[in-house]
Order: structure tokens, then C-alpha cells, then sequence
């Protein structure tokens, strides 16, 4: 049982699952708001407006910095993933999304020349993000990792 006690008291580890899950949340509600729909897939998927992986790894360096301080081994290693992190979102992983769109359309014309590609034959086109939601994701983050490690 200790595991799991030291586990729950981990304020760092809280911060990152927060940071995602919260992040996760308010993507799915922009979305629904956006798009009148609700998609069950928002709520654990890829892209999307704010970045929960900015949030996550954000909210993780900020709560290092806060319990270890700006010198630690800690923070340095959780600022470095996180800018990796960021990094990928904006750029790889945004331009696979770009590229899946462009796929879908053609298979869309495809499709309407009579091949037999099914709907399931479709690439994920929510795979990256823009700078903006990187940013957000980002704020949002430090301000739960904030938060939290001033409340625990």
C-alpha cells in the first residue's frame, strides 16, 4: 500500500495527469461548442484546441521548478521534454495532419470514381496543432502545476 499512497502524494506526477486531463476536457467542449457534436474520441485523442501535450509536459516542468528549483537536474530534464514535446506538436506531427487531409480528399475523389475505399480507410487528420493551441496548452499547464503545488 505504500506504493500507492506515495503515488497519490506525488504533487509532480498530479500536476502532469492534471494538466492532460483537464486539457483533454476543455478540447472535447471547444470541440462540441465548435462543431455542435459530441465525439467520444476527443476526449483521449491527438490534436486540438489546447494542446494536451503542451499541458502535460508544461504543468510537469513547472511543478519540478517550483519543488526543485530553476538549478535542478529535475527541471532541466522536464524543460527539455517539454520543448521537444512542443517542438513535435507544431511541426512533425502538424504537417502528418496536413498530409492526412490531403490524402482523405483524395480519396474522396477516389471514392467518387467508384474505387472501393470504405470510410475506415481514412487517415486521422487530428494529429498535430497550431502554435496557438501548443501556446494555450502551455499556459494552461503552468497555471494547474501552479495551482496545485500551491494548494498541496
Amino acid at each position: 500500500m505504500d506504493f500507492f499512497t506515495a503515488l497519490f502524494q506525488n504533487r509532480i506526477l498530479i500536476c502532469a495527469v492534471s494538466g492532460w486531463c483537464v486539457a483533454q476536457v476543455l478540447k472535447t467542449a471547444i470541440h462540441m461548442f465548435l462543431t455542435r457534436k459530441f465525439v467520444v474520441e476527443r476526449l483521449v485523442g491527438g490534436g486540438g484546441m489546447p494542446s494536451s501535450h503542451s499541458a502535460t509536459v508544461c504543468a510537469l516542468s513547472t511543478a519540478a521548478c517550483i519543488s526543485y528549483g530553476p538549478q535542478s537536474y529535475e527541471f532541466a530534464v522536464s524543460f527539455i521534454l517539454a520543448v521537444v514535446v512542443m517542438y513535435d506538436a507544431v511541426g512533425v506531427r502538424r504537417e502528418t495532419g496536413i498530409q492526412a487531409h490531403v490524402l482523405n480528399e483524395m480519396l474522396d475523389i477516389f471514392s467518387d470514381m467508384g474505387s472501393d475505399m470504405s470510410p475506415q480507410d481514412k487517415l486521422k487528420e487530428f494529429v498535430g496543432h497550431t502554435p496557438l493551441q501548443v501556446l494555450m496548452g502551455a499556459i494552461l499547464g503552468i497555471v494547474i502545476a501552479i495551482f496545485i503545488c500551491n494548494m498541496l
